[in-house]
């Protein structure tokens, strides 16, 4: 029998087939679709017809669930015990890893597709039933950087996940931030310039408002490098060298 390298392609469509084959992943993408739907809906009936707005508010949700199905999917193979197998078939574990971070990076840009397509008949129904006129108003730098913001926060889950190695802990942490963060921003003027600093929702916040200044970019990037790429690196090296049982 000959064996070669698996295409990278085919690695994807494992790694994809296998957060969308899960149970949990089958549970949290139907919560997901349902609560964003469920957000549009509401914000547009209390808010009147407001496309964007009806849409970013299922940002919320996407924020959420995304980020943990994000740690789900790496975290997986050592929850599941199939690390074995799977390294065994492809040893090159970064391939393997990248193959699974990029799966919820591509939904969570779906799901901002996702939130815009439902947005678009509900705030239609909503200008009708109200007899006024709908907002179709769209800033694409807000856009863009809704978008943007949602997968950084994806991303963030995926880091947490692959440093961790273990999904409840790295759910707990991801959840409890936001929390935490807003206890630090209650700490004076320090705890707020640190909350603007390290607090990736918090940093992301002009990303949304498309509001971005070139200082609002220096908070992503150090945001981004505390809660995606050292943690994305430190987990590397640990999966590199993780004796698989």
């Amino acid at each position: 029998m000959t064996t070669g390298r698996i295409p990278f392609p085919v690695l994807l469509w494992v790694e994809t087939r296998k957060l969308a084959d899960t149970r949990s992943g089958k549970v949290i993408t139907g919560v997901l679709a349902a609560l964003a739907a469920g957000a549009v809906v509401a914000r547009g009936i209390a808010s009147g017809p407001g496309f964007y707005s009806a849409a970013v508010t299922a940002g919320i949700v996407v924020g959420i669930l995304l980020p943990v199905l994000a740690v789900l999917t790496v975290t997986g193979e050592w929850s599941h015990r199939t690390a074995l197998t799977t390294f065994t078939l492809e040893p090159r574990r970064g391939r393997v890893w990248a193959a699974k971070c990029l799966p919820p990076l591509i939904a969570s840009v779906l799901a901002c597709a996702f939130a815009m397509l439902v947005a678009v008949p509900v705030t239609a129904a909503v200008a009708a039933a109200q007899g006024v006129p709908a907002d179709w108003r769209v800033a694409l730098p807000a856009l863009a950087g809704w978008t943007a913001a949602t997968v950084l926060l994806t991303a963030q889950g995926l880091a947490l996940g692959t440093v961790l190695m273990n999904a409840p802990a790295a759910i707990v942490v991801f959840l409890s931030n936001a929390v935490l963060w807003s206890v630090v921003a209650r700490l004076g003027p320090a705890g707020e310039a640190a909350t603007r600093w390290l607090d990736l929702n918090t940093a992301t916040i002009p990303l949304v408002n498309g509001t971005m200044t070139g200082a609002d970019a220096a908070r992503v990037a150090v945001s981004s490098l505390a809660w995606i790429v050292v943690p994305m690196a430190a987990g590397m090296v640990r999966t590199m060298r993780r004796e698989v049982a």
